[in-house]
C-alpha cells in the first residue's frame, strides 16, 4: 500500500505557530491516528517511521510538535503549563476529526513516554470523543526509584516563577538509557529538532505534577486501551504501565509487556523488535477499527469496479486563533510513496 505525506503549519490560541503533519493511506482510511510525541521529541522526523507502518496498514497518521517542541516555535522545550499541551492537541485533533472526508471516523490516541500522558489527559477532558488509546511506555506515574524528595520539590517550588527556563534541573543521559541499538541512538543525536539539554526547572516541575496528578486518578481511565512496555525500560518503570492497568476502570484494557527491551520500544530496538511491536499495535488497532472499515472499503471497491471515477482531496486545516477557527490554506503535499521502499523518507524512526 502507498501512502501521501503532508505538512501545514496552524496557529494556537495563544498565537503561537505549530508544525503538523500526516501520513494518509490514498484509500479509505480504517480509522484516524493522533500521535502524542514524547518529552523534546516531534513528529516529521523522529515519528515518521511510526507514521509510515501506521499508514502502510491502512491509518490516518496525524501529528503535531507541541510549542516549543521540533518545528514549533515557541522557547525550546519549555512547558509553562501542561494544560497548554493538551488544549492544543485537543484542538486541532478535533479539527481534524470533524473534516468532512473524516466524519464518522473511530478516533485512537497514540502516545509514547510524556505523551501517553498527553493521551490520557485528552481522554479526561472528553471521556465519549476517543474510541481507544495506544500508550507505549506512557509517563503516568512517577516511580519510587526515581522521585525526588520533596525537600528537593518544595525548594524548586519556590523559585520556579523566578528562574522558570533555567536549565538547571540535573538529569541522566536519556538518549543513552533509552535506546538500545547504538545505531539508531547516534540518529537521534543527530537530529537537530530533538532537545537535548537539560530540562527547564519549570518544565521538570509541571511533568512532575503532571504525573503525580495522573498516578492520583488512573482509575477514572475509562477509555479502551493498549499499554506496552520493555521489561529493561529504566527511563519509566515498567510498574507505572501495571499500576495503569491493575487501576483503570475500563473494561477493554490490554497490557503487554517486552522481555530486555528498553524505553524506546519503537524506535531504538533492532528492527526485529521493531517490527514485533507494530505488528502488536496494528492487530489491537483492526480488532477496533475492522467492521467499520471493511464496510467502507467494500464500497470503496464496488466504486472502481464500476468505473467511478473515485477523487481524493487534500484536506484544509483550521486555523485555531482565540478560540475561534478559520480555514488555512491547503497543506502542503509533500509526495506519494510506496510502502516498504527505502529512500530518505523512509529511514526514520518513531519516537519516545
Amino acid at each position: 500500500m502507498d501512502f501521501e505525506y503532508q505538512e501545514e503549519y496552524i496557529r494556537n490560541s495563544r498565537d503561537v505557530q505549530l508544525f503538523t503533519c500526516r501520513w494518509l493511506p490514498l484509500s479509505p482510511p480504517k480509522a484516524l491516528v493522533f500521535l502524542c510525541h514524547g518529552y523534546g521529541m516531534e513528529c516529521s522526523s523522529f515519528m515518521r517511521g511510526c507514521g509510515i507502518k501506521l499508514a502502510c496498514a491502512g491509518y490516518a497518521v496525524i501529528g503535531m510538535d507541541y510549542e516549543g517542541h521540533g518545528r514549533s516555535k515557541g522557547a525550546r522545550c519549555y512547558i509553562k503549563k501542561f494544560d497548554n499541551i493538551v488544549n492544543d492537541c485537543y484542538d486541532f485533533f478535533k479539527s481534524v476529526s470533524e473534516q468532512d472526508e473524516y466524519k464518522g471516523k473511530r478516533r485512537f490516541l497514540y502516545g509514547e513516554s510524556m505523551g501517553g500522558a498527553v493521551a490520557l489527559l485528552l481522554h479526561k477532558k472528553d471521556l465519549t470523543f476517543w474510541h481507544g488509546a495506544v500508550l507505549v511506555a506512557p509517563m503516568c506515574k512517577i516511580s519510587e526509584k526515581v522521585k525526588p524528595h520533596q525537600v528537593v520539590i518544595n525548594i524548586l517550588t519556590q523559585v520556579e516563577e523566578i528562574i522558570p527556563k533555567w536549565k538547571i534541573v540535573p538529569s541522566k543521559d536519556v538518549i543513552d538509557s533509552a535506546f538500545k541499538d547504538p545505531v539508531k541512538r547516534e540518529e537521534v543525536r543527530s537530529n537537530k529538532l530533538i532537545y537535548q539539554e537539560k530540562p527547564r526547572l519549570k518544565t521538570a516541575l509541571e511533568m512532575l505534577r503532571t504525573s503525580i496528578s495522573l498516578e492520583e486518578s488512573l482509575n477514572e481511565v475509562t477509555l479502551p486501551f493498549f499499554v506496552l512496555h520493555g521489561e529493561a525500560d529504566i527511563v519509566t518503570d515498567p510498574e507505572v504501565s501495571r499500576a495503569l492497568y491493575e487501576k483503570a476502570s475500563s473494561i477493554d484494557k490490554t497490557i503487554k509487556l517486552y522481555p530486555g527491551m528498553w524505553h524506546a520500544l519503537t524506535s531504538g530496538e533492532p528492527d526485529a523488535n521493531i517490527e514485533l511491536v507494530f505488528s502488536d499495535i496494528v492487530a489491537w488497532l483492526d480488532k477496533r477499527s475492522d467492521l467499520e472499515h471493511k464496510t467502507l472499503q467494500n464500497q470503496f471497491l464496488v466504486n472502481l469496479g464500476s468505473g467511478a471515477h473515485v477523487v481524493r482531496s487534500a484536506p484544509t486545516t483550521p486555523l485555531m486563533n482565540g478560540g475561534s477557527i478559520k480555514k488555512q490554506q491547503k497543506p502542503s503535499v509533500y509526495g506519494k510513496y510506496l510502502c516498504g521502499l527505502k529512500g530518505p523518507r523512509m529511514h526514520h524512526h518513531s519516537s519516545m
